[in-house]
């Protein structure tokens, strides 16, 4: 429950008393849509405050994607025709461009504005919300080449004080530095006030080189006090928007016990973040799991097991919300992932009794194979091996 700045949870029989300004209430629960009510009707409200469920069922949507006409129209239209309900949408991209028109003036430094894809940002959400459709917005946070170009004391650095430029020969931005925080947190208040339901924090973690030089000394207890920092402040801010807050995650930080040497493990983000999102693609465990070391040959087991032992550490299911592989795979023998790899992840995900899952390609490409047609009795072999 939200009210302006504050914040308080229930009582396990629904109770609350909270105290705060504003006209109206917010409530958020996991597994429901978020509601408000004002303030006038609660205080004349008779009986329960009842929530919708809600599982969020998406596909993503680029920088690019969501502003070509071809590609959002057949992402929307196989939403209208099939089991989704939601899109994950860049509002900042990998590339560090921000959809919509801001006003922010760091943005307008780093030029990460002159290109908008959501050119009427306003209107495509009233047109998902009208429509019945999950907004969530992805938000890439310390991957930024742009604000680095601008701002090169921003940056990561490498031991000799060059700019740090991953595979993709892009920058990124010091997660230790406040400054680099606000910029993303305010991107993140524009899309809260635009009316997503979600904001999803992407790249919200340290590059996984050995030996960069940040602005201070780094360890794992630095790292995990840089990530849970940044997101608890984002959290604090966002409280009066009454939006959920997501982080997504390596898939082998629902196996590791440290932080992966990123500054990302369970149990600093999931008392911050309303959902947990692990990248379980199966092309990403370059070493396999436990008894299955080809991974693209399993992708049911990869899913299944990678939840159920991150819920052994005491995270609910409901709390987790994967991202699934909708592509080729790129690391082990090239196979496409067809409807029949599809079925089984959103399978696995389900038994484990996720708040839903999220589908991956980044070129935007997606079919209804594998899929459940709405009002269809479609069924799907799925290899029920994980008890």
């Amino acid at each position: 429950m939200t009210l302006g700045d504050a914040a308080v949870r229930t009582d396990r029989d629904g109770k609350f008393e909270i105290n705060g300004h504003g006209d109206a209430i917010g409530l958020r629960g996991y597994g429901y849509k978020r509601e408000s009510i004002s303030v006038g009707k609660l205080n004349d409200h008779s009986g329960p405050i009842v929530l919708t469920p809600m599982v969020p069922k998406a596909l993503y949507l680029s920088f690019y994607g969501i502003g070509s006409a071809k590609l959002r129209g057949a992402a929307l239209g196989l939403i209208d025709k099939t089991e989704l309900n939601a899109v994950v949408i860049d509002v900042k991209g990998d590339r560090g461009m921000i959809a919509f028109k801001t006003s922010l003036a760091l943005a307008e430094q780093a030029h990460s504005n002159e290109l908008t894809t959501m050119r009427d940002a306003k209107a495509l959400l009233d047109q998902l919300h009208h429509d019945n459709i999950y907004a969530i917005a992805r938000i890439v946070v310390f991957k930024d080449d742009p604000l680095v170009t601008a701002r090169p004391d921003l940056a990561v650095k490498r031991a000799g004080g060059a700019i740090f430029r991953d595979r993709e020969r892009l920058a990124w931005t010091d997660p230790f530095n406040t400054e680099v925080w606000d910029y993303n947190i305010s991107i993140a208040l524009e899309a809260a006030r635009l009316g997503f339901d979600e904001i999803q924090f992407d790249y919200v973690r340290f590059p996984d080189v050995p030996g960069l030089k940040f602005s201070k000394p780094t360890d794992m207890k630095s790292r995990l006090a840089a990530i849970s920092g940044f997101l608890a402040e984002a959290r604090r801010r966002l409280t009066p928007y009454n939006v959920f807050l997501a982080a997504d995650i390596f898939g082998y930080v629902t196996w590791n016990l440290d932080d992966t040497h990123i500054g990302q493990r369970l149990e600093e983000l999931a008392p911050i973040v309303d959902y947990v999102s692990p990248m379980l693609y199966p092309s990403c465990f370059q070493f396999g799991i436990p008894s299955y070391r080809n991974p693209v040959a399993h992708p049911y087991e990869i899913v299944f097991l990678s939840l159920q032992n991150a819920r052994e550490r005491g995270i609910p299911s409901i709390r987790f919300r994967p991202w699934l592989q909708a592509f080729r795979d790129y690391a082990f023998d090239h196979r496409v992932f067809t409807g029949t790899q599809i079925r089984q992840q959103i399978s696995a995900a389900e038994k484990f009794g996720s708040d839903g899952w999220m589908l991956w390609n980044p070129r935007n490409q997606y079919s209804a194979d594998g899929l459940n047609v709405e009002g269809a009795a479609c069924k799907h072999d799925v290899p029920d091996v994980v008890q």
